[in-house]
């Protein structure tokens, strides 16, 4: 990891500090997402069985997941995992209920009724990755809101293994959230299919969940394209940004380091704080703890362009990671709270010591599914309003137009739209007429 003296570094060198590993939207990405969604689009199944032996490195029949096939993911699971599998399913759905919004109705003026009805978004996708590592995680976050926003149909894709079967656990999780259909899809391809339909997999209103950057790429040229579909966010590679005090516990700090290094060779830590000796002894814990990592390999590519800054103060390390709006914030000092109103751009936030991301990751509750590369200035995780649409409603009686008529028509009159200043008019003439 790289070493930094914030305050010793020009405006350019603050940039750099910051900077994401390159996020492929090279030329060559585009044309090849291109060429895959259009080979989907035009060849439909066939061409998903090509990409998937190609790219998965696997034969498909059904491309759909059969019942069998969930009975024997059910039948093989250890049961202390369908337990766990349970228990952050509970959490997870405990506090987005909690957090789902409501339907609202204000009277805005006498006899003006106006309301928020919520409608779920009919038909969803899922994208549940599995390239180094299958994620049931996911399945959850993803699967829990939806369910509860009560979506008619929801589907998943996810990369099938070379014996052509999805990983147990991710179909365990995906039936008990109640997903309908599973499709041993992955990368690009699962994404097109989503977006623009083929004969076993039907078109989604909104595609949901994390990729790598073909995954990514995908989602963003069929959000662009008004025949394609929605999405949730732009995500990349995975990122932790730590705010560590002088009395943080450095094992604990380089285990939250690494807890996202080994996400992939594109993912990104970084950690931050005002005392030399916390990055110093958090530094060589991180070349420790690495060395007896299973991961090893890929936490190193990851921790290459990973940086160790030196602020002046946490209120300084606030402002840094405001700039950098990282996925998630851990907030190592000893009192997370005080540094809490400050933060302004962060996917999900870890207060002190005993909160490892990794709780967030898995079941305290909250999403995983969060935005990266900085979009957490403008977007939000996931949540059951992601797949929900917010419908107004406005309910007028005569009493109400005499209230609020006048109003509308002198702001129509001003924006010179005279249909608009008259469907007011006319009627408050005719109201007038009958009093």
């Amino acid at each position: 990891m790289k070493r930094l003296d914030w305050n010793s570094l020009d405006q350019a060198g603050r940039r750099e500090a910051l900077a994401r590993p390159a996020q492929s939207r090279a030329d060559s990405l585009r044309r090849g997402v291109e060429q895959i969604i259009a080979g989907v689009r035009e060849r439909g199944d066939v061409a998903l069985r090509e990409l998937s032996a190609r790219y998965d490195h696997c034969t498909l029949g059904a491309i759909a997941v059969e019942e069998t096939e969930f009975v024997a993911a059910d039948a093989a699971l250890d049961p202390a995992l369908k337990a766990a599998i349970h228990e952050a399913a509970v959490r997870i759905e405990l506090f987005h209920r909690a957090a789902a919004l409501q339907p609202v109705a204000v009277e805005t003026a006498p006899g003006v009724r106006v309301e928020r009805m919520l409608r779920p978004i009919s038909r969803v996708g899922l994208y549940v990755p599995a390239g180094s590592a299958p994620l049931p995680s996911t399945a959850l976050m993803l699967g829990v809101p939806a369910q509860i926003a009560g979506c008619r149909e929801v589907v998943l894709c996810s990369p099938a293994r070379a014996d052509g079967c999805c990983d147990e656990a991710v179909l365990y999780a995906a039936r008990l959230t109640g997903v309908h259909r599973v499709f041993k899809l992955g990368g690009a391809q699962a994404i097109a299919a989503m977006a623009y339909g083929t004969r076993s997999v039907p078109k989604c209103d909104k595609l949901f969940g994390p990729g790598n950057s073909w995954v990514t790429e995908a989602k963003l040229q069929a959000s662009s394209d008004p025949d394609g579909a929605a999405i949730d966010m732009p995500a990349g590679p995975s990122e932790v940004l730590v705010i560590a005090d002088a009395e943080a516990n450095p094992v604990f700090v380089a285990a939250d380091l690494l807890s996202q290094a080994e996400h992939g060779p594109d993912s990104q830590v970084i950690l931050l704080s005002p005392s030399a000796k916390l990055l110093d002894r958090a530094a060589a814990e991180v070349t420790r703890q690495c060395a007896a990592l299973p991961r090893h390999d890929i936490a190193s590519l990851a921790l290459a362009h990973s940086r160790l800054i030196l602020v002046e103060s946490l209120a300084q390390a606030v402002e840094v990671s405001n700039r950098y709006a990282p996925e998630h914030l851990i907030l190592q000092v000893a009192a997370p709270r005080e540094l809490l109103a400050g933060i302004d751009s962060a996917g999900s936030i870890f207060l002190g010591q005993w909160a490892p991301e990794s709780v967030g990751d898995y079941c305290s509750g909250s999403n995983h599914v969060l935005p990266t590369y900085g979009y957490a200035r403008s977007y939000s995780g996931v949540s059951v309003a992601s797949y929900q649409k917010q419908i107004s409603v406005q309910e007028v009686s005569a009493e109400g137009l005499r209230n609020i008529g006048p109003c509308t028509a002198t702001l129509a009159a001003a924006e010179q739209l005279e249909a608009h200043r008259r469907a007011v008019t006319l009627r408050l003439a005719a109201l007038e007429a009958t009093a």
